[in-house]
This record gives structure tokens, sequence and C-alpha cells, in this order.
């Protein structure tokens, strides 16, 4: 089931590239594909090191330069925290991110009740509304774990 599901996502993002006139190189593939399974929204240097050994002349700027095409097309967000390296994240549907404070690691969550809010801001203050984001905070199991070893 979830390799279906996967494979949905990509070709939607392949489907959404070719719309936009952007070329499909083997590595724009490899990065976008890793970008889907990957769920800790991973760094462009995670992606290079993952994706070096298939593809031994992409360089980090490679990454970077596809990252911000996916970007420019909407595939992609970049998500800033702090002065920590940008992570990137391939757009689905709406959900929110849970943050670990102690190793930086952003988890996924769904919340379907989240939707309405936008709804209800724009009807109490008039504002057309473009988005939201929410976050939230705390310390992930494996920080927790490590520090209660101590």
């Amino acid at each position: 089931m979830a390799v279906s599901h996967e494979h949905n996502h990509l070709q939607e993002a392949l489907d959404t590239l070719k719309a936009t006139g952007v070329r499909i190189t083997p590595q724009r593939h490899a990065i976008l594909e890793f970008l889907i399974q990957s769920m800790t929204h991973p760094t462009a240097d995670d992606i290079y090191k993952a994706l070096e050994g298939k593809f031994p002349n992409m360089s980090v700027a490679t990454v970077y330069n596809n990252l911000r095409v996916f970007r420019e097309v909407g595939l992609v967000k970049e998500l800033t925290y702090g002065d920590a390296s940008s992570r990137f994240d391939f757009v689905t549907t709406d959900h929110y991110h849970v943050i670990c404070e102690e190793c930086g690691k952003i988890v996924d969550f769904h919340y379907p009740g989240l939707d309405e809010v936008e709804q209800l801001a724009s009807h109490v203050t008039g504002f057309k509304v473009s988005h939201h984001r929410m976050e939230v905070y705390g310390t992930c199991p494996e920080c927790t774990s490590s520090k209660e070893v101590h």
C-alpha cells in the first residue's frame, strides 16, 4: 500500500515538472524520490550524501539548484528554523511539524481539524488568508532517553 502512495506522489511531481517545462534529469528524479521517501526533512547536504554514490559527478550546488527549481514550481518547501541549515520538505497535504529542541529533528503529523483555523481567521478578521503554519516544540524520544541515561 505504502509503495503505491509514494509512487503516486512521485508521478504527480513528475507530471507537474513536465507541465511547467522543467526537464526531468536522472538527478532530479532521484532527488524527488529521496524527498518523498524521507520523513526527516533532509538538508541539501543529507540529500547529496545519500545520492553521491549513484551520481559521483553531482555536487551539493547541483542539489541546491534542483531544490530551488522544485521550490519555484511548488513541489518542495524550504523550512528554515533559526540558523540551522535549511531543511526541505516535499509538499503533500497540509501537515504540521513537531520539532526537537535538542537535535533539530522535524517530524510530520496530520491534524485535520486545523484546516478550519484559516476559515475562522478569515471570518473573524476579514483577512484573505493565504496559509498558516503551526509548529510544536519539544524533545524527541531519542533525546529524552539519552538524557535519562546520564
